[in-house]
């Protein structure tokens, strides 16, 4: 299978709930169906669901013989991690395990959307020349992301379209781009 997905992370709480809501009573689950509607009333944004390309599980199936195979998958057909990053975001197991086998196993660069930030002044200093202090400590919300992320590019974006839109096309941010492993972000 070709790499032309793009693989989303974001925390859903654990022990995952066998409610009919499931998943989607998780807002960072939300913040990915709007990605998904983005692209269902949307035919030219880039987005490429590589949730799509495995069948679905339940929110309730066994991690070790149904989920982690499933996700594993998934990321093996992927071209880069968009990985949800908010207020809400929790050091799940599930979300834990999905970025460290992204970034340290398969080397996949990261765009991270942070839904709670608008614009990408939101994102960045005063001298707009590198991230704030904001947006650094939502890393602490999952270590493995703070401590994995030296070893491939990542593109920190803010919950808009349009800008999500950009990333999404920007082929550095693709498996084997050649992009220098660091932070990077868009000026306004």
């Amino acid at each position: 299978m070709s790499k032309i997905y793009n693989y989303c992370a974001f925390y859903v709480s654990e022990p995952f709930s066998e409610s009919s809501l499931g998943a989607n009573a998780t807002k960072d689950f939300c913040y990915y169906s709007i990605l998904k509607a983005w692209k269902g009333s949307d035919t030219s944004f880039p987005f490429n669901n590589a949730h799509d390309t495995t069948y679905n599980v339940r929110d309730n199936s066994d991690w070790e013989t149904t989920l982690k195979p499933r996700l594993k998958e998934r990321l093996r057909n992927s071209e880069n991690i968009i990985f949800f990053l908010s207020n809400n975001t929790k050091n799940s197991r599930a979300v834990r395990e999905e970025i460290d086998y992204g970034i340290n196993t398969l080397k996949l660069p990261v765009i991270v959307i942070y839904p709670d930030l608008k614009t990408t002044d939101d994102l960045l200093n005063n001298d707009k020349t590198s991230l704030n202090n904001t947006v650094k400590a939502l890393w602490g919300n999952l270590p493995i992301f703070n401590d994995s992320k030296s070893k491939v590019p990542i593109l920190h974006v803010p919950m808009n379209k349009e800008t999500i839109r950009k990333a999404l096309n920007n082929a550095n941010f693709r498996t084997d781009s050649g992009k220098e492993p660091k932070d990077y972000f868009y000026n306004t």
